[in-house]
Protein backbone atom coordinates (compact mmCIF):
# COMPACT_ATOMS: atom_id res chain seq x y z
CA UNK A 1 0.00 0.00 0.00
CA UNK A 2 2.33 2.70 -0.88
CA UNK A 3 1.86 6.24 0.55
CA UNK A 4 2.18 7.97 -3.00
CA UNK A 5 0.57 7.55 -6.09
CA UNK A 6 4.22 6.48 -7.99
CA UNK A 7 7.13 6.13 -7.44
CA UNK A 8 10.00 8.62 -7.94
CA UNK A 9 12.01 8.36 -11.27
CA UNK A 10 15.37 8.99 -12.46
CA UNK A 11 16.44 10.08 -15.40
CA UNK A 12 16.79 7.77 -18.09
CA UNK A 13 21.12 7.93 -17.77
CA UNK A 14 20.87 7.13 -13.75
CA UNK A 15 18.42 3.75 -14.15
CA UNK A 16 17.89 2.97 -17.77
CA UNK A 17 21.42 1.68 -19.14
CA UNK A 18 22.00 -1.54 -19.98
CA UNK A 19 24.50 -3.46 -18.21
CA UNK A 20 26.00 -2.32 -14.88
CA UNK A 21 23.53 0.65 -13.21
CA UNK A 22 25.18 4.34 -14.07
CA UNK A 23 26.75 6.34 -11.28
CA UNK A 24 24.20 8.28 -9.33
CA UNK A 25 26.19 11.19 -9.87
CA UNK A 26 25.84 11.30 -13.74
CA UNK A 27 22.63 13.10 -14.33
CA UNK A 28 20.99 14.38 -11.51
CA UNK A 29 24.06 16.46 -9.22
CA UNK A 30 25.08 18.16 -12.83
CA UNK A 31 24.46 21.46 -12.02
CA UNK A 32 22.54 23.26 -9.16
CA UNK A 33 19.97 23.91 -10.93
CA UNK A 34 19.27 19.89 -11.91
CA UNK A 35 19.26 18.45 -8.76
CA UNK A 36 16.71 21.65 -7.29
CA UNK A 37 14.42 20.34 -10.33
CA UNK A 38 14.80 16.43 -9.65
CA UNK A 39 14.36 16.64 -5.75
CA UNK A 40 11.45 19.49 -6.08
CA UNK A 41 9.93 16.76 -8.43
CA UNK A 42 9.94 13.79 -6.69
CA UNK A 43 6.19 13.11 -5.59
CA UNK A 44 4.40 15.24 -2.81
CA UNK A 45 4.23 12.88 0.73
CA UNK A 46 0.33 11.72 1.43
CA UNK A 47 1.19 12.19 5.58
CA UNK A 48 -2.33 10.93 6.32
CA UNK A 49 -1.94 8.11 4.43
CA UNK A 50 2.02 7.61 5.37
CA UNK A 51 1.29 7.62 9.04
CA UNK A 52 -2.17 5.77 8.87
CA UNK A 53 -0.02 2.88 7.25
CA UNK A 54 3.06 3.28 10.10
CA UNK A 55 -0.06 2.71 12.37
CA UNK A 56 -1.19 0.15 10.83
CA UNK A 57 2.16 -1.98 10.39
CA UNK A 58 2.94 -1.18 14.44
CA UNK A 59 -0.40 -3.29 15.43
CA UNK A 60 1.11 -6.52 13.92
CA UNK A 61 1.30 -9.20 16.24
CA UNK A 62 3.93 -11.72 16.13
CA UNK A 63 3.92 -15.50 17.60
CA UNK A 64 6.75 -16.49 20.35
CA UNK A 65 8.77 -18.45 18.08
CA UNK A 66 9.00 -15.09 15.84
CA UNK A 67 9.08 -13.15 18.53
CA UNK A 68 12.25 -15.13 19.72
CA UNK A 69 13.59 -14.87 16.27
CA UNK A 70 12.83 -11.08 16.03
CA UNK A 71 14.42 -10.45 19.10
CA UNK A 72 17.89 -11.88 18.44
CA UNK A 73 17.63 -9.98 14.94
CA UNK A 74 17.02 -6.74 16.59
CA UNK A 75 20.22 -7.14 19.16
CA UNK A 76 22.26 -7.70 15.99
CA UNK A 77 21.18 -4.64 14.71
CA UNK A 78 21.96 -2.23 17.63
CA UNK A 79 24.48 0.17 17.14
CA UNK A 80 25.76 0.59 21.09
CA UNK A 81 26.15 3.84 21.30
CA UNK A 82 27.77 6.44 24.14
CA UNK A 83 28.10 9.93 23.15
CA UNK A 84 28.14 12.17 26.23
CA UNK A 85 30.98 14.93 27.10
CA UNK A 86 31.25 12.79 30.09
CA UNK A 87 32.45 9.75 28.08
CA UNK A 88 35.76 8.11 29.27
CA UNK A 89 38.12 5.24 28.00
CA UNK A 90 36.41 2.85 30.86
CA UNK A 91 32.89 3.58 30.23
CA UNK A 92 33.98 2.93 26.33
CA UNK A 93 35.40 0.30 27.20
CA UNK A 94 32.74 -1.69 29.14
CA UNK A 95 30.21 -0.94 26.24
CA UNK A 96 32.40 -2.66 24.27
CA UNK A 97 32.87 -5.25 26.15
CA UNK A 98 28.95 -5.38 26.25
CA UNK A 99 28.50 -4.95 22.59
CA UNK A 100 30.40 -8.12 22.44
CA UNK A 101 28.94 -10.42 25.03
CA UNK A 102 25.30 -8.72 25.68
CA UNK A 103 24.48 -11.29 28.13
CA UNK A 104 27.65 -12.60 29.80
CA UNK A 105 25.14 -15.37 31.38
CA UNK A 106 23.85 -16.87 27.92
CA UNK A 107 26.53 -17.24 25.04
CA UNK A 108 23.64 -17.52 22.63
CA UNK A 109 22.77 -14.17 22.51
CA UNK A 110 24.37 -12.57 19.60
CA UNK A 111 27.03 -9.46 19.94
CA UNK A 112 25.36 -6.11 18.33
CA UNK A 113 26.34 -4.47 15.04
CA UNK A 114 28.65 -2.12 16.30
CA UNK A 115 29.59 0.37 18.98
CA UNK A 116 29.04 4.10 18.13
CA UNK A 117 31.34 6.84 20.25
CA UNK A 118 32.93 9.93 19.24
CA UNK A 119 36.19 10.30 17.25
CA UNK A 120 38.59 10.23 20.30
CA UNK A 121 37.39 7.45 21.44
CA UNK A 122 37.63 5.39 18.27
CA UNK A 123 40.82 3.71 18.87
CA UNK A 124 39.62 2.48 22.81
CA UNK A 125 36.57 1.12 21.31
CA UNK A 126 38.79 -0.97 18.87
CA UNK A 127 40.62 -2.30 21.27
CA UNK A 128 37.79 -3.54 23.63
CA UNK A 129 35.86 -5.46 20.52
CA UNK A 130 38.93 -6.60 18.70
CA UNK A 131 38.99 -9.65 17.01
CA UNK A 132 34.56 -10.04 17.52
CA UNK A 133 33.52 -8.70 14.33
CA UNK A 134 31.81 -5.84 16.15
CA UNK A 135 32.41 -2.56 14.25
CA UNK A 136 33.21 0.39 15.45
CA UNK A 137 31.26 3.53 14.32
CA UNK A 138 31.85 7.56 15.04
CA UNK A 139 29.78 10.56 14.58
CA UNK A 140 31.87 12.95 12.71
CA UNK A 141 31.46 16.17 10.58
CA UNK A 142 30.90 18.38 14.12
CA UNK A 143 28.19 16.30 15.72
CA UNK A 144 25.31 16.63 16.33
CA UNK A 145 24.89 20.40 15.01
CA UNK A 146 27.17 20.20 11.84
CA UNK A 147 28.02 23.84 12.61
CA UNK A 148 31.35 23.93 11.34
CA UNK A 149 33.42 24.26 8.50
CA UNK A 150 34.26 21.89 5.75
CA UNK A 151 37.79 21.57 6.87
CA UNK A 152 37.38 21.08 10.07
CA UNK A 153 34.20 18.59 8.99
CA UNK A 154 36.77 16.43 6.96
CA UNK A 155 39.17 16.59 9.65
CA UNK A 156 36.90 14.58 12.40
CA UNK A 157 36.06 12.02 9.99
CA UNK A 158 40.22 11.95 9.23
CA UNK A 159 40.51 11.17 12.58
CA UNK A 160 38.34 9.00 13.49
CA UNK A 161 39.14 6.85 9.60
CA UNK A 162 43.10 6.60 10.56
CA UNK A 163 41.84 5.48 14.56
CA UNK A 164 40.25 2.76 13.29
CA UNK A 165 36.60 3.45 12.46
CA UNK A 166 34.60 0.87 9.95
CA UNK A 167 31.49 3.50 9.89
CA UNK A 168 31.22 7.17 9.75
CA UNK A 169 27.90 8.59 11.06
CA UNK A 170 28.01 12.10 9.49
CA UNK A 171 25.55 14.98 10.09
CA UNK A 172 23.99 17.47 7.03
CA UNK A 173 23.95 21.11 7.59
CA UNK A 174 20.18 21.88 8.41
CA UNK A 175 20.78 25.56 7.70
CA UNK A 176 21.90 24.49 3.97
CA UNK A 177 19.17 21.88 3.40
CA UNK A 178 16.13 24.20 4.77
CA UNK A 179 17.35 27.33 2.71
CA UNK A 180 17.47 25.38 -0.42
CA UNK A 181 21.24 24.98 -0.91
CA UNK A 182 21.00 21.34 -2.02
CA UNK A 183 24.33 21.06 -3.58
CA UNK A 184 25.99 22.14 -0.55
CA UNK A 185 24.70 19.50 0.79
CA UNK A 186 25.54 17.06 -1.87
CA UNK A 187 28.70 18.09 -2.46
CA UNK A 188 30.08 17.95 1.52
CA UNK A 189 28.16 14.87 1.97
CA UNK A 190 30.85 13.33 -1.25
CA UNK A 191 33.63 15.41 0.40
CA UNK A 192 32.96 13.10 3.55
CA UNK A 193 32.20 9.82 1.55
CA UNK A 194 35.63 10.76 -0.27
CA UNK A 195 37.51 10.99 3.04
CA UNK A 196 36.05 7.81 4.59
CA UNK A 197 38.06 6.57 1.88
CA UNK A 198 37.79 2.45 0.81
CA UNK A 199 37.85 1.53 4.51
CA UNK A 200 34.70 2.93 6.23
CA UNK A 201 30.84 2.99 5.54
CA UNK A 202 28.61 6.24 5.73
CA UNK A 203 25.62 7.26 7.51
CA UNK A 204 24.33 10.09 6.84
CA UNK A 205 22.03 11.72 9.60
CA UNK A 206 19.26 14.12 8.50
CA UNK A 207 17.95 14.98 11.71
CA UNK A 208 14.28 14.33 10.76
CA UNK A 209 12.84 16.39 13.36
CA UNK A 210 13.98 19.71 12.24
CA UNK A 211 13.46 18.80 8.75
CA UNK A 212 9.67 19.99 9.91
CA UNK A 213 8.14 17.90 6.91
CA UNK A 214 7.75 14.75 5.00
CA UNK A 215 8.48 16.13 1.75
CA UNK A 216 11.98 17.26 3.05
CA UNK A 217 12.79 14.02 4.58
CA UNK A 218 11.84 12.40 1.28
CA UNK A 219 14.01 14.67 -0.37
CA UNK A 220 17.08 14.73 2.23
CA UNK A 221 16.33 10.84 1.71
CA UNK A 222 17.04 11.27 -2.05
CA UNK A 223 19.90 13.92 -1.75
CA UNK A 224 21.52 11.47 0.96
CA UNK A 225 21.76 8.30 -1.85
CA UNK A 226 22.51 10.31 -4.84
CA UNK A 227 25.65 11.64 -2.85
CA UNK A 228 26.99 8.29 -2.08
CA UNK A 229 25.79 7.55 1.34
CA UNK A 230 25.80 3.82 2.41
CA UNK A 231 22.91 4.18 4.79
CA UNK A 232 20.33 6.94 5.18
CA UNK A 233 19.76 7.77 9.82
CA UNK A 234 16.93 9.60 10.84
CA UNK A 235 18.36 11.66 13.64
CA UNK A 236 21.17 12.42 15.83
CA UNK A 237 19.58 11.56 19.19
CA UNK A 238 19.93 14.56 20.71
CA UNK A 239 16.31 16.80 19.58
CA UNK A 240 12.84 16.25 21.05
CA UNK A 241 11.87 14.57 17.92
CA UNK A 242 13.86 11.61 16.84
CA UNK A 243 13.36 8.08 14.60
CA UNK A 244 9.32 7.28 14.72
CA UNK A 245 7.43 4.77 12.47
CA UNK A 246 6.34 6.99 9.99
CA UNK A 247 9.61 8.80 8.79
CA UNK A 248 11.92 5.76 9.16
CA UNK A 249 8.62 4.12 6.32
CA UNK A 250 9.31 7.21 4.36
CA UNK A 251 12.72 6.27 4.33
CA UNK A 252 12.41 2.64 3.66
CA UNK A 253 10.41 3.53 0.87
CA UNK A 254 12.96 5.59 -0.87
CA UNK A 255 15.88 3.61 -0.28
CA UNK A 256 13.38 0.50 -1.76
CA UNK A 257 12.70 3.15 -4.96
CA UNK A 258 16.59 4.07 -5.38
CA UNK A 259 17.23 0.24 -5.65
CA UNK A 260 14.82 -0.29 -8.40
CA UNK A 261 15.86 2.44 -10.37
CA UNK A 262 19.71 2.37 -10.19
CA UNK A 263 20.31 -1.31 -8.87
CA UNK A 264 21.99 0.06 -5.43
CA UNK A 265 20.94 -0.66 -2.28
CA UNK A 266 21.30 1.65 0.70
CA UNK A 267 20.60 1.10 4.70
CA UNK A 268 18.37 2.60 7.11
CA UNK A 269 19.51 3.62 10.37
CA UNK A 270 16.66 4.88 13.06
CA UNK A 271 18.10 6.33 15.46
CA UNK A 272 16.76 7.96 19.27
CA UNK A 273 13.73 7.17 20.77
CA UNK A 274 13.67 3.31 20.60
CA UNK A 275 13.72 1.99 24.27
CA UNK A 276 11.87 -1.24 24.49
CA UNK A 277 11.64 -4.82 22.28
CA UNK A 278 8.12 -3.60 21.09
CA UNK A 279 9.20 -0.83 19.50
CA UNK A 280 12.10 -2.64 17.77
CA UNK A 281 9.47 -5.54 16.76
CA UNK A 282 7.49 -2.88 15.27
CA UNK A 283 10.49 -1.52 13.01
CA UNK A 284 11.59 -4.66 11.93
CA UNK A 285 7.85 -4.91 10.81
CA UNK A 286 8.30 -1.67 8.42
CA UNK A 287 11.25 -3.23 7.17
CA UNK A 288 10.05 -6.80 6.25
CA UNK A 289 6.64 -5.23 4.56
CA UNK A 290 8.19 -2.50 3.13
CA UNK A 291 11.55 -2.80 1.55
CA UNK A 292 11.64 -6.71 2.00
CA UNK A 293 13.63 -9.43 3.53
CA UNK A 294 16.53 -7.96 1.68
CA UNK A 295 17.04 -5.39 4.79
CA UNK A 296 16.47 -7.61 7.83
CA UNK A 297 20.61 -7.64 8.38
CA UNK A 298 22.31 -5.51 10.11
CA UNK A 299 24.61 -4.95 7.19
CA UNK A 300 21.14 -2.76 5.45
CA UNK A 301 19.53 -1.67 9.26
CA UNK A 302 20.72 -0.70 12.41
CA UNK A 303 19.43 0.76 15.37
CA UNK A 304 20.85 3.76 16.87
CA UNK A 305 20.10 3.16 20.75
CA UNK A 306 21.48 2.93 24.25
CA UNK A 307 19.01 1.69 26.65
CA UNK A 308 17.18 -0.44 23.47
CA UNK A 309 19.66 -3.32 24.31
CA UNK A 310 18.84 -3.91 28.24
CA UNK A 311 15.03 -4.40 26.82
CA UNK A 312 15.85 -7.10 24.74
CA UNK A 313 17.81 -9.16 26.58
CA UNK A 314 15.39 -8.90 29.64
CA UNK A 315 12.27 -9.68 27.18
CA UNK A 316 14.62 -12.33 25.52
CA UNK A 317 15.35 -13.91 29.04
CA UNK A 318 11.65 -13.85 30.28
CA UNK A 319 10.82 -15.87 26.38
CA UNK A 320 13.56 -18.43 27.77
CA UNK A 321 12.31 -19.22 31.21
CA UNK A 322 8.94 -17.46 31.72
CA UNK A 323 10.13 -15.07 34.10
CA UNK A 324 11.08 -11.02 33.95
CA UNK A 325 13.75 -10.42 35.49
CA UNK A 326 13.66 -7.58 35.92
CA UNK A 327 16.74 -4.28 35.42
CA UNK A 328 19.12 -5.45 37.82
CA UNK A 329 19.45 -8.33 35.18
CA UNK A 330 21.56 -6.33 32.99
CA UNK A 331 24.08 -4.11 32.96
CA UNK A 332 23.67 -0.10 33.74
CA UNK A 333 24.83 1.51 30.42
Amino acid sequence: MPTTASSPRLPASLGEQGGAPAHPLSDVASSDSTLRRFLHGLPGVDAVGLEARAASLGTRSIKTTAKAYAIDLAISMVDLTTLEGADTPGKVRSLGAKAVRPDPTDRTAPATAAVCVYPDMVAVAKEAVAGSGVKVASVATAFPAGRAALEVKLGDVREAVAAGADEIDMVIDRGAFLSGRYMKVYEEIVAVKEACGQRARLKVIFETGELSTYDNIRRASWLGMLAGADFIKTSTGKVAVNATPANTLLMLEAVRDFRAQTGIQIGVKPAGGIRTSKDAVKFLVLVNETAGEDWLDNHWFRFGASSLLNDLLMQRQKLATGRYSGPDYVTVD
